[in-house]
């Protein structure tokens, strides 16, 4: 079983910067892929980034569209740890950032088998 916890949201004003991070503990930290997904009130929850997990040292990242350019995600599996870097953010922004968790995952929330609770992300305009 994986337990993730997410931290680093917060009220930001547009064009500000902010860094999540999801701890991960109770799994193979380094054989899972690693996701961001958001959900703003009203909407479905939507994949945001993920990172892949490697036996050789070289991850995958693929973005939304709508983050591309502006968001990084990077793990350290040192840490059992996935960042997610948002600058130039955005109104449009605001939502609830959660981190997945699963051996095999990809775009879909249903590709994920583990969750962090979330954290809010405001972004003012």
């Amino acid at each position: 079983q994986v337990q993730l916890v997410e931290s680093g949201g917060g009220l930001v004003q547009a064009g500000g910067s902010l860094r999540l991070s999801c701890a991960a503990s109770g799994g193979t930290f380094s054989s899972l892929n690693m996701g961001w997904f958001r959900q703003a009130p009203g909407k479905e929850r939507e994949f945001v980034a993920r990172v892949t997990w490697s036996a050789y040292s070289t991850y995958y990242t693929d973005y939304a569209d709508s983050v591309k350019g502006r968001f990084t995600i990077s793990r350290d599996n040192s840490k059992n740890t996935v960042y997610l870097q948002m600058n130039s953010l955005k109104p449009e922004d605001t939502a609830v950032y959660y981190c997945a968790a699963d051996p095999r995952g990809g775009f879909g929330r249903l590709e994920y088998t583990y969750w962090g609770q979330g954290t809010q992300v405001t972004v003012s305009s």
